[in-house]
């Protein structure tokens, strides 16, 4: 591995140099990055996935849709559709992306949006939409023609930024100084129960800048559930003899330690990140689910999954499989929930736009 790793350094330092070249171009102000007047809050992450953006962007709009009107904005990677969209019924996963659809699936209340290019975005929501209050942008940490209000960067618990490598060595898309850039660092994906030792230990090495508050957050799983309306329950306490998950997600880990301690044996088939799913694939994980010897099985998957399973000329044939997904809601541990939740308010109230 280290061997590896050394053949792969020099392009990491080749790959280095370009994003700190770009980078240095926007700070010095020679490639242009604007500033709405609107409040925009970017979650995003220096890796290249597997932070939680979507739960973290779900717990935001669940926080600021009751008193302002919120619209989030997306690249909406691995769609078949370029340019600007907005999510409407008939929307599907192939044309605005798996987690658009899943905020539309969920949100009824906030408008969804993708667009490649952020700015052009934004400019396209204020004009069709003024009443708008706030945006947020969706994986946007390193889209820097935007200059946003407020900036969450996401780091992994278990693979935390800092003790990371630029690709292709690690997973950075970027120097961990690119870090400096946040307002708000939240370590996601934590235990439960997270010591008050521990969190010291980490913000130390984080090495916040003054203007950063860093917080803890970790993954709340609610009851399995039927992705079809079959007349079937949720399972929120079952022990099951089987269980078989396909998963096209960056980090697995979370999940399959969840389900694994309901059920004797845990199956899974991991797909690439984003993974747009084929009939031969449904046929696969058909063929895998029948041939499990028994009869107390269940087939899961994670709420990003099975909105890609909804899209056209992939539903019919998905219909035939018992197909449940994995809902997650962030949590955040003790007194980081007041004070997250405080911080992006305030900033909220106190640069609204005057419409």
């Amino acid at each position: 591995m280290e061997f590896l790793r050394l053949l792969l350094l020099p392009f990491s330092v080749v790959y280095g140099l370009i994003t700190g070249v770009r980078n240095l171009l926007f700070d010095l102000g020679l490639l242009p990055s604007r500033r709405f007047d609107i409040p925009v809050i970017s979650v995003g992450n220096l890796s290249t996935g597997g932070t939680g953006k979507t739960p973290h962007v779900e717990y935001l709009i669940r926080l600021l849709s009751p008193l302002n009107k919120v619209s989030t904005l997306s690249r909406g990677y691995g769609r078949r559709t370029r340019g600007y969209l907005m999510a409407k019924a008939g929307s599907t996963a192939a044309n605005i992306g798996d987690e658009p659809m899943q905020y539309f699936h969920k949100f009824p209340e906030a408008d969804v949006h993708v667009d490649e290019k952020r700015q052009r975005g934004i400019e396209t929501i204020l004009k069709t939409d003024p009443e708008t209050d706030v945006i947020l942008l969706d994986d946007a940490f390193q889209h820097r023609y935007v200059n946003p209000g407020l900036s969450i960067l996401l780091t992994d618990y278990h693979k935390l930024y800092y003790k990371d490598y630029i690709l292709p060595v690690g997973s950075l898309r970027e120097a961990r100084r690119g870090a400096r850039r946040a307002d708000i660092i939240v370590v996601t994906k934590t235990p439960g129960i997270l010591s008050p030792i521990l969190k010291r230990q980490i913000i130390a090495e984080i090495k916040p800048a003054p203007h950063q508050k860093v917080y803890f957050s970790y993954i709340r799983y609610n009851d399995i559930v039927p992705l079809w309306n079959t007349g079937c329950s949720t399972f929120p306490e079952k022990k099951f003899s089987h269980i078989l998950v396909f998963a096209g997600i960056a980090n697995t880990y979370p999940l399959q330690d969840h389900l694994s301690k309901m059920c004797q044996d845990l199956t899974i088939l991991q797909y690439p990140d984003h993974h747009q799913y084929t009939l031969e694939d449904l046929d696969r994980i058909k063929r895998k689910f029948d041939d499990l010897y028994s009869r107390n099985k269940l087939l899961v998957t994670t709420e990003k999954d099975a909105m890609r399973l909804l899209s056209p000329g992939l539903d019919e044939k998905a219909r035939q499989l018992p197909v449940h997904y994995l809902p997650i809601i962030v949590e955040f541990h003790g007194n980081d929930k007041q004070a997250f939740d405080e911080q992006i308010l305030n900033y909220v109230r106190t640069n609204q736009r005057k419409h």
